[in-house]
């Protein structure tokens, strides 16, 4: 008896140990459930990954990169220019395209030698290189009401706007935000500028 009564505190402590432990790895894990289900969320209603295809936006954005575009944006604040958008393809709603504001709705776009300008103004496009850049005309054409002219950066070789028009602000689905892949590219995508990634 004697024995039994020494023995069993040394159970009686071990057992509540063993209970808190397993206890902790349940909530630890049930906060990690939280956590990754919180960030299917994001992802899925928020942002959507996408691949680039094709050069027109170099040099901001290469062939085959992968970047997160927000796809909530624009419910909480309008479109601007320089914004880096994702939109159905006006020609052809099976196909997405990126590409970035140049002209707004109302805005007057004009063309002279390659040169933007908006409402008489020429526009200070600092991310086109002038090796990207080309000598067209176009226009002046009128944006209309919920319309946006957008361009590639890449002027030489970029399908946009002086192609097909402007797109309706309702095709717009998405702001370029951010690059992860490849890993060089890593960083924010940015409208100033330098357009540069950071």
């Amino acid at each position: 008896m004697e024995h039994l009564a020494q023995s069993g505190p040394p159970e009686n402590t071990e057992r509540p140990s063993s209970s808190g432990f397993h206890r902790e790895l349940r909530t630890w894990a049930r906060d990690l459930a939280v956590a990754l289900g919180l960030a299917v969320v994001i992802i899925v209603f928020f942002y959507q990954p996408v691949k680039v295809e094709g050069t027109s936006m170099a040099p901001l954005l290469a062939d085959q990169e992968r970047i997160f575009i927000n796809k909530f944006v624009y419910r909480l604040e309008p479109i601007e220019r320089g914004d880096v958008v994702v939109f159905w393809y006006p020609l052809d709603q099976t196909k997405s395209f990126i590409k970035r504001v140049v002209g707004l709705p109302g805005d007057e776009v004009e063309i002279r030698k390659g040169r933007v300008y908006i409402n008489d103004m020429a526009l200070d496009e600092p991310y086109v290189p002038a090796e990207y850049a080309d000598r067209s005309m176009y226009g002046p054409v009128r944006i209309p009401s919920e319309e946006y002219f957008v361009m590639g950066d890449h002027r030489i070789s970029s399908n946009d706007s002086r192609v097909f028009g402007p797109v309706p602000g309702g095709f717009i689905y998405g702001k370029a935000v951010f690059a992860y892949w490849p890993v060089t590219q890593f960083g924010t995508l940015t409208a100033s500028a330098d357009s540069s990634k950071h």
